[in-house]
C-alpha cells in the first residue's frame, strides 16, 4: 500500500521518513523534528513536531503508539496512545510525549519518539435493542477470567 506523505518545513529533509526497524516490525518509527533539544521534566507533557503530514484513504487510520524502549528505560510514553490520525486530517503529525520517569528526559533532533501503525477500520451503525444476545462470559469483566501465575 502506498500512502502520500509530505515534509512541511525546510531544514528537516535529512530526517528519515517513518520506517520499519526490522522485517517483522508492525510499527514504523517516527522522528523528532526539533531545532533545539526539548527537555521533558518528570510529570511534564510536551508536543513534539515531526514536520510530516499524510493522506490516508477512507477506512484507514494511522495509530500513534509509544516506543517500548522509551517507556521501560526512561518512563516516556506517547500520551493518548494509541492516538488516531484520521483519514481526512492533513495537518502535521505531532507526538504527545509524557515523562512518567523520575528524572528529566531530553528529546534530540532525529530521535525516534513513537511508532505509527496504519490500520483498516469498519464504519458501523448502532442497532438499539431491548436486550443483547447471551454469551458464555456474560457481564463478567475486570479480571473475571483470572490470573495464571504458573507460566
Amino acid at each position: 500500500m502506498k500512502i502520500k506523505i509530505t515534509r512541511l518545513y525546510k531544514g528537516f529533509e535529512d530526517l528519515p521518513l517513518p520506517k520499519y526497524a526490522t522485517e517483522g516490525s508492525a510499527g514504523m518509527d517516527i522522528y523528532a523534528a526539533v531545532e533545539e533539544p526539548v527537555e521533558i521534566a518528570p510529570g511534564a507533557v510536551v508536543l513534539i513536531p515531526t514536520s510530516l503530514a499524510i493522506s490516508l484513504e477512507q477506512s484507514f487510520e494511522c495509530q500513534v503508539r509509544s516506543r517500548s524502549g522509551l517507556a521501560i528505560k526512561h518512563g516516556v510514553f506517547a500520551l493518548n496512545s494509541p492516538g488516531t490520525i484520521d483519514s481526512d486530517y492533513r495537518g502535521e503529525i505531532k507526538i504527545i510525549l509524557a515523562n512518567f520517569g523520575k528524572v528529566p528526559f531530553t528529546i534530540q533532533r532525529g530521535d525516534r519518539i513513537a511508532q505509527l501503525i496504519v490500520s483498516k477500520y469498519e464504519k458501523i451503525d448502532w442497532e438499539l435493542v431491548e436486550e443483547l444476545p447471551g454469551s458464555g462470559r456474560g457481564e463478567c469483566g475486570f479480571g473475571s477470567t483470572g490470573i495464571n501465575h504458573n507460566g
